[in-house]
């Protein structure tokens, strides 16, 4: 079973959950910019969570299927359709031998993510087959995926094999969808909520206010290493020498400039720019759905805030893996 990337797109690559443990030798994790979207999606596909996904950046991308093959289409809402017909999302859908999957126009988000039954057949590198773009390993050759590429997968779990079955002959049994609501707003203004920083305390007391009072703009400066913001200039109380420390996704550094960067999925493992404050884990798929020119404003939690946010999140996503089964089995 397989499929050929007839378009490339903006960009797409193999992602799955990140590539953890070798931190420590300069290797990032890296992973999915929406990790939710890639586990919500193997879930509707019966796959284990961690399995990788394709990942498609805005628009373009076109893929065709050369067997039938059950796929969930999660995340930014980037206009799927499948021989000229709209492909409906956040559900399990099989796609026929021979017809083409388009990303057409980007509506809402940013990214969507293509999980695919059975898996993607690619090597794992360092425990992961993410894509790591600027070190070339990972994924498909460790690079972006391009035109004329084969991809092919795994073999389907005994649930991979019941929803196609089912697909095949019940397919309007599928008429319900995930409700990602609890999860994402897609909207162009979003509240972040964050950690204070290391060095949050060597701000101006008229920084650390606006850091929360004012918004900024996601300038086009924006990719998968990080975000360059754009607002009021954060100021530190007085400049001084720090040395590089550890870093990871959703660290909120202000250079000399004193404009913010936030810190992406595949950023560096360590940085020397002070750390203003650190994006909750919760609030990463949101963040990695923002268009460029959305509006971010941010919101200071507490450790015991964040954890609380994040143990919600996750008994969302066990009531949706619970209703996935439920609607299987009936």
């Amino acid at each position: 079973m397989s499929i050929e990337i007839l378009q490339s797109g903006l960009l797409a690559t193999i992602q799955d959950l990140g590539r953890f443990g070798s931190q420590k030798y300069g290797v990032i994790v890296g992973g999915a910019m929406d990790p939710l979207a890639v586990r919500i999606g193997n879930i509707l596909v019966g796959n284990e969570e961690g399995e990788a996904a394709i990942e498609i950046t805005m628009y373009g991308t076109e893929i065709l299927f050369k067997e039938d093959q059950l796929i969930a289409i999660t995340g930014g809402q980037l206009d799927p359709h499948v021989d000229g017909e709209k492909l409906p999302m956040w559900r399990p859908v099989l796609i026929r031998k021979g017809q083409i999957l388009h990303f057409k126009a980007l509506r809402s988000g940013c990214r969507a993510y293509i999980a695919i039954a059975g898996g993607l057949e690619v090597p794992e590198v360092m425990g992961s087959k993410s894509t790591y773009l600027r070190a070339g390993i990972g994924g498909y050759e460790g690079r972006e995926l391009r035109t004329g590429d084969i991809l092919t997968f795994g073999y389907l779990t005994e649930h991979s094999k019941t929803l196609t079955k089912q697909l095949q002959e019940m397919p309007s049994h599928f008429t319900w969808s995930v409700n990602y609501s609890s999860f994402y707003t897609f909207k162009k203004k979003e509240t972040i909520r964050i950690l204070l920083g290391a060095e949050y305390e060597r701000f101006t007391k008229d920084s650390q206010k606006k850091l929360i009072s004012s918004p900024f703009k996601l300038t086009v400066n924006a990719d998968r290493m990080g975000y360059q913001l754009e607002g009021t200039k954060l100021m530190l109380k007085k400049q001084f020498e720090l040395l590089s420390e550890g870093v990871t996704y959703g660290t909120i550094q202000i250079p000399s400039n004193g404009q913010p960067i936030i810190l992406m999925a595949d950023c560096q493992t360590t940085g020397g720019y002070p750390k203003i404050g650190q994006v909750i884990s919760a609030d990463l798929p949101r963040l990695a759905q923002l268009q460029p020119g959305s509006e971010i404003r941010f919101q200071i939690v507490t450790i015991d805030e964040a954890e609380d946010i994040l143990i919600e999140q996750e008994k969302d996503i066990h009531e949706v893996k619970i209703g996935i089964q439920f609607k299987v089995a009936g």
